[in-house]
């Protein structure tokens, strides 16, 4: 049942999430929370991290940014300063919820959750089929990867689409009164940027198509697809297909993406490694110049799927029903698993032989990404 206003909120402070992919899932509920209330100014309360990644998009009209570390004090009071009418808290944090508590905003809505639904003029129920991201325990993949056939069935019951992550906003915004309807997270960069990202980075000289490789995952190495298959589908791609090899990442992927870079280049292939080398709208201008990128499971997969960028992606530890990129069966991505039982785990390290992701072979990676660089209508 959504909650009538009236007269309807004509200030809304949305409380963002806090990492890069969770963000890009939010966008499909905030396109949606816009389509409602089009005369309202809609301002997202985000981490300084992810403030670019927001700039020109049709559903925000203002930022508010807060610094690691920032005080509950601070933040509160760049809160009070907006006269927001409704508060609308996308994560499940007592703190995101103490915030807006703090801002005395007097509409305050988020999930019902443990220690702070005092905090909110409005709590919502989990919706149903709802489906929690738990880790196993150690014990227990030692259990599934003992048991087989129909009793493995019973310890690993199946994800439906329904259960991704971007219904869970999607419900939220609901509650307000706007359509659940889904739709694909959606980013945009202007041709300016374009134009600059070519220019900086020596791409608009690269003369065969580009394709993206981002081996890096800052959740943990249960999550890392091997450099080493980074490097082997490569080179089984370009066997295939010349391209621009375009590899990404943060500071701290700058080693492996040299060892990828030497080992590209060793073959004779044509690399620009910017990992380390790109501030985030940056970021989004390269991967929306590539034809494809291959990559694991984290941020810059999201932003790539919601800039029109297909995406071929070894997964591990986590799950693509619940997490996946794009909207939930797109068939421009192509999502890989091994048959591992116990996966997903969710765990940010393995705690026996890493079977999920070393069961992904690389060739059977080259053969997706070379599917979607064949692709009708894929073209750069």
């Amino acid at each position: 049942m959504s909650v009538a206003f009236h007269p309807p909120p004509r200030r809304i402070l949305v409380r963002g999430v806090n990492w890069l992919g969770d963000a890009v899932m939010t966008t499909p509920a905030l396109l949606r929370l816009r389509q409602y209330y089009p005369a309202a100014h809609i301002t997202l309360l985000t981490p300084a991290k992810l403030q670019e990644l927001w700039t020109g998009h049709p559903a925000i009209d203002d930022t508010i940014a807060f610094a690691a570390g920032e005080g509950l004090w601070s933040i509160a009071q760049k809160l009070r300063a907006g006269r927001f009418d409704l508060a609308l808290v996308l994560p499940n944090s007592p703190r995101s919820a103490l915030e807006t508590w703090l801002a005395r905003i007097p509409q305050r809505i988020g999930y019902a959750r443990p220690w702070r639904n005092a905090l909110l003029t409005r709590t919502i129920r989990s919706r149903p089929g709802a489906v929690k991201m738990r880790k196993r325990t150690p014990e227990e993949i030692r259990v599934l990867i003992a048991a087989s056939g129909a009793a493995v069935g019973d310890l690993v019951p199946v994800i439906p689409a329904s259960a991704h992550q971007l219904h869970e906003y999607l419900h939220l915004v609901a509650a307000l009164g706007a359509s659940a309807e889904p739709s694909a997270p959606h980013l945009a960069v202007c041709p300016k940027e374009l134009e600059l990202a070519q220019q900086k980075f020596g791409l608009a000289a690269a003369p065969l198509p580009l394709v993206g490789l981002n081996p890096g995952a800052e959740y943990g190495p249960a999550k890392r697809w091997p450099a080493e298959r980074f490097i082997a589908a490569a080179l089984a791609v370009s066997a295939q297909m010349p391209c621009t090899w375009v590899v990404f990442g943060g500071n701290n992927d700058r080693a492996t993406a040299e060892t990828i870079e030497a080992a590209l280049r060793a073959a004779k292939l044509t690399v620009v490694n910017l990992a380390g080398r790109t501030n985030l709208r940056e970021l989004m201008a390269a991967l929306k110049l590539c034809r494809v990128l291959l990559t694991n499971d984290t941020g810059p997969m999201h932003v790539a799927a919601a800039l029109g960028t297909p995406v071929v992606v070894p997964f591990g530890s986590t799950s693509p029903e619940l997490t996946g990129p794009g909207l939930p069966g797109d068939s421009r991505h192509r999502l890989l698993k091994a048959d591992a039982v116990c996966s997903p785990c969710f765990l940010r390290e393995c705690p026996i032989d890493f079977r999920c992701l070393l069961g992904i072979g690389a060739e059977r990676v080259a053969a997706a990404v070379i599917e979607r660089l064949n692709a009708k209508g894929n073209s750069s």
